[in-house]
């Protein structure tokens, strides 16, 4: 048994209960009781948490984790998809140079109190293996898209990576694994025809894909006759499995549709105010009882995998828009990050929120720095204050992943150093690269 005694504990239960000083009690990998002041007598040694706060682990709902490889990589040009990031990929992204990206990400997601992750990438085995080694808890997705991918050629061999996956997590207590369609217009009306066949025999698995990010999505969707929303809808897959990233451009009757199917919505705002995209309607979303989680996107688009990087800009987007300061307070940006954001996954009765019978996915926050005082609202400080080195320990199931800023699953030191390496490959590819271009008429 694990005690944690001494902690100021902020539970994210449905009353929002919050225990000034307190205890919580885990074991088998789950809380088995907390409260306030001291424990009762039998929970045998404790661990002192010197008053820190103790709140649930951190949900990102979507990512691209062995794009920490691409981090910071042509930041000011515009299209550096075409220019940059689908030649690397295509010359130089295998499975080996995927786990080495996804294993810098798990030490900077540990590092930064994110223990639950939903990757769509390539090579998900890998990343798969990563979470695993790693003690993260997570969803893996196996990336569909009729553009050259790194690890499949068609659509049958990329839906036999899917089966393999789903195969080899079915009966894993920390992942989960499914088919991740890239979008609607790369990856085509059949496929996710096929995609909702497959979610019809395997019900409850979450569905990752970007929906709505772009004006060109848009425009491709006008073609088929619809918004990229009702095609996805004809196509049979808005549905409560989906994991839907962006949804930038929904429409009002979009909107009512996707609440009315049940689909989720995974928010990335940093990475959306990167792109110049705009702010997406996150209020008019959780207005309509669609639940949105945040989240990060790749590190090559929103640069940091910690969700603290996203809390601020999501709730200033918001309140930019609504031109108000009440618009997304700051408790509901923390319910996005922990227990709304495991409903979007389908976790919400395991993870998200401190209660006995759930697993024990924790953080310890450090409050000794001037920085975050004087605490009138937590929530505020946790919102505009807090960084993610402010996180000191890290739990998942009840196992520590990391204790006094140090990682205790994954290699932090080897996981950088194997990664510089990789880079350095990438930079001489996109010398290449700019040479052939500047040498064209």
């Amino acid at each position: 048994m694990t005690l944690l005694t001494n902690a100021r504990i902020l539970t994210m239960d449905p009353d929002l209960t919050e225990i000034p000083l307190g205890w919580i009690a885990i074991e088998g990998g789950q809380i088995t009781g907390l409260g306030t002041g001291a424990p009762p007598e039998g929970f045998g040694p404790a661990q002192d948490m010197g008053g820190d706060l103790i709140m649930p682990g951190m949900v990102n709902p979507h990512c691209h984790m062995p794009m920490t490889l691409f981090r910071g990589l042509g930041e000011d040009v515009d299209d550096r998809l075409f220019r940059y990031i689908l030649p690397l990929e295509r010359a130089l992204v295998d499975a080996e140079v995927t786990e080495i990206g996804a294993r810098l990400a798990a030490v900077e997601m540990i590092r930064g109190g994110v223990t639950c992750v939903a990757d769509m990438y390539y090579f998900e085995d890998r990343i798969g293996a990563v979470l695993d080694q790693s003690g993260l808890r997570g969803l893996v997705g196996q990336t569909l898209a009729d553009f050259d991918a790194p690890d499949h050629g068609s659509a049958d061999e990329g839906f036999a990576l899917v089966e393999a996956l789903h195969d080899r997590y079915r009966d894993h207590p920390r992942i989960m694994a499914g088919p991740a369609p890239h979008a609607p217009y790369s990856t085509g009306v059949a496929v996710m025809e096929r995609v909702a066949t497959w979610s019809d025999a395997h019900p409850g698995v979450p569905i990752q894909m970007h929906l709505a990010e772009t004006l060109p999505e848009i425009d491709w969707a006008a073609e088929q006759g619809g918004t990229p929303v009702e095609v996805t809808d004809r196509a049979g897959l808005l549905r409560p499995e989906l994991v839907a990233a962006h949804v930038m451009y929904p429409s009002d009757s979009d909107m009512d549709l996707m609440a009315e199917r049940g689909a989720k919505v995974a928010h990335n705002a940093r990475s959306n105010g990167k792109g110049g995209r705009g702010i997406a309607p996150v209020s008019a979303l959780r207005a309509r009882g669609i639940p949105v989680g945040l989240a990060t996107d790749g590190p090559m688009s929103g640069n940091t995998l910690d969700l603290f990087s996203q809390f601020a800009p999501a709730a200033m987007f918001q309140k930019i828009a609504a031109g108000t300061r009440k618009a997304l307070p700051c408790v509901d940006v923390l319910r996005m990050a922990t227990i709304e954001g495991a409903a979007v996954l389908g976790l919400s009765d395991r993870i998200g929120s401190l209660e006995p019978g759930k697993q024990a996915d924790l953080i310890r926050i450090s409050l000794a720095d001037p920085r975050l005082h004087p605490i009138y609202d937590i929530y505020s400080m946790l919102t505009f204050a807090t960084l993610p080195s402010d996180v000191t320990a890290t739990m998942v199931a009840g196992r520590w992943l990391m204790q006094d800023r140090q990682c205790t699953t994954i290699d932090a030191a080897g996981a950088l150093a194997d990664a510089l390496q990789v880079a350095r490959r990438f930079k001489a590819k996109i010398t290449e690269i700019d040479r052939e271009t500047a040498s064209r008429p």
